[in-house]
């Protein structure tokens, strides 16, 4: 490692990008982007990864960092640096969406933490559009969710099928039907989550090729909070399978089946660091 191509890495680190590090050294963007590829040839690791227009630090150039800080400055930590295993003690955000984190998550983490007990996990729970947004936007590297409409750079990999199943109060008119059909069911009130959820879109698209529309009574983003609501008998609603118990009654419609794809998506321009790999491979059922 050079002193010049660590200067290169550390102007792009800190000033977030090759244009702004060229400004800050006086040199050329191509200068600047042939030490970086040199100091990565050297290395054998990728230090950067460009989303869009944003360049971010991959695991390997987030543990250098603080290292070519130092060979700057003077010291010489940096010498004979590799990555190595010090990167499995690197943090990992996972940001699961409630469907999929509450009922198949402990099982993962139990396993997951058994298999790398040096990874800090950062988990925040959220709707899968902004799961979608953060992994796009670069803020987390790999998102457990419910799969929607995927376009490049974003990959999504299918995990688990997740049906749903159309639910009342055992004591709503419905529930005294012996057949349902869905023009039954949209003539009362219904809660399901925001119009613009990829849950909601299924459910709708049902009732719209066949030319009904839904009467919604309130809408929410939270499962367990919908099935509450149909609980006491103010709506009616949609449930994974995984959800379903006592409180709720299941209704007999005919030809309808609803089901939604749960399981991850990456970057496609990423770094995945190698918590998120060996996430993912358990995810995958590989370890």
């Amino acid at each position: 490692m050079d002193w010049g191509s660590l200067s290169a890495f550390v102007a792009v680190a800190e000033r977030g990008g090759f244009s702004a590090a060229a400004e800050q050294l006086h040199l050329t963007q191509p200068a600047v982007s042939k030490r970086i590829a040199q100091l990565e040839q050297d290395l054998e690791v990728r230090l950067f990864d460009r989303l869009g227009r944003q360049v971010v630090l991959t695991e390997a150039g987030r543990l250098l960092l603080p290292r070519a800080r130092q060979v700057l400055g003077g010291a010489d930590a940096g010498r004979g640096w590799r990555p190595g295993a010090e990167a499995r003690g690197a943090p990992l955000r996972l940001p699961p969406t409630p469907p999929v984190g509450l009922p198949r998550l402990p099982a993962l983490l139990r396993r997951f933490t058994a298999l790398h007990p040096r990874v800090a996990l950062d988990i925040r729970f959220m709707d899968s559009e902004q799961a979608y947004a953060q992994v796009l936007g670069g803020d987390v590297e790999l998102a457990v969710t419910t799969l929607g409409p995927t376009e490049a750079p974003l990959l999504a990999t299918p995990v688990w099928d997740d049906p749903l199943r159309f639910v009342v109060a055992p004591d709503h008119p419905l529930a005294r039907m012996a057949k349902v059909g869905l023009a039954d069911i949209a003539a009362h009130p219904a809660v399901l989550p925001d119009p613009g959820t990829f849950t909601h879109r299924i459910v709708a698209q049902a009732f719209a090729r066949r030319g009904l529309s839904l009467q919604l009574r309130l809408t929410t983003n939270y499962m367990e909070t919908i099935k509450m609501l149909v609980s006491v008998g103010l709506a009616w609603g949609a449930l994974p399978l995984t959800m379903l118990d006592a409180q709720v009654q299941v209704l007999p419609v005919q030809g309808v089946q609803l089901s939604r794809q749960l399981g991850y998506v990456v970057h496609g321009g990423r770094t995945l660091s190698r918590a998120a790999q060996a996430f993912i491979a358990l995810l995958r059922g590989d370890s």
